[in-house]
């Protein structure tokens, strides 16, 4: 099969939302958008039976309804639906080996109604073998929308990037949208003074930094010559850093290790006050 953008369908607002952003991100990477709703209870197709004894009926529906919406927004997408008998984790898990990445709504830190936000996104954040992008249901209709032009990614600057930079530089290429590398490092005790810093100690923390970053950089910005990319060093918590850089993005990329056998999956800091405090669609990335 070949990749795919898939986006979980559940009909809260949420996941639709996640469809409309999908179908954006499918049609400027000129790939195929695939509609997946599972539920173990969906029924073995063809069901040859009237609509009012149908069990799959309002499945149908859901992916019919958003398709029709899709495809009226962009005539040139191709959009398949896909109804999928089984856990709605492990059908995403499965759906993303094939795609390039999984879509996925979310509420942030509002409480959990849709099975893809609790019981669902988050493992399958934890789990995916490809990005996972959750989107928060779109701006009340009537509200100004906020600016949305970057792509912002962060870095921590130890280990391999590379997964997590080949997805922000093609995303801001396939965008047409400049790019913002952030990394945040706290403050060490040492550098600590009664009066506040100790500003030697700081800059020199500063420099290193960016000389690294630069370093991580370089060879993207020769790969993606048309991205336009700045970076910025933060003297904060990494968390707090990447949260406050993401305000008005359009998207922001945090990474999250590859799953070790023998261990139980799970988010870091960074990644987690993205996906609950990040106001833009935030994509998780795994990486070595």
């Amino acid at each position: 099969m070949q990749p795919v953008v898939t986006v979980g369908l559940d009909g809260s607002p949420e996941s639709l939302a996640a469809a409309r952003w999908a179908a954006d991100e499918a049609e400027k990477r000129k790939l195929t958008l695939r509609l997946l709703h599972a539920w173990p209870l969906l029924a073995p197709e063809p069901t040859r039976v009237p609509s009012e004894v149908d069990q799959n009926y309002w499945a149908k529906r859901l992916v019919h309804t958003a398709r029709s919406e899709l495809q009226a927004r962009h005539p040139g997408l191709s959009i398949v639906g896909n109804l999928v008998a089984d856990d709605a984790e492990n059908a995403l898990l499965h759906a993303a080996t094939e795609s390039e990445m999984i879509v996925l709504g979310s509420r942030g830190l509002a409480p959990v109604e849709s099975y893809f936000l609790g019981d669902v996104s988050m493992p399958v954040v934890a789990r995916a073998e490809r990005p996972v992008v959750l989107v928060r249901a779109e701006t009340p209709e009537g509200a100004p929308p906020a600016p949305a032009s970057r792509v912002v990614v962060a870095l921590k600057l130890h280990g391999s990037s590379d997964d997590l930079l080949d997805f922000a530089f093609h995303t801001a290429a396939a965008r047409r949208a400049p790019l913002l590398a952030v990394h945040g490092r706290s403050v060490p005790l040492h550098a600590r003074v009664p009066w506040g810093v100790d500003r030697d100690i700081t800059e020199e923390i500063t420099r290193d930094a960016q000389k690294q970053l630069s370093k991580a950089l370089h060879p993207w910005c020769e790969k993606y010559p048309q991205v336009d990319v700045t970076d910025g060093i933060r003297l904060e918590s990494p968390a707090k850093a990447v949260v406050r850089a993401a305000e008005g993005a359009a998207l922001l990329v945090v990474g999250r290790r590859k799953q070790r056998p023998g261990l139980v999956p799970h988010l870091g800091p960074v990644a987690q006050a993205a996906i609950h405090h990040g106001h833009c669609p935030v994509a998780v990335v795994p990486h070595d």
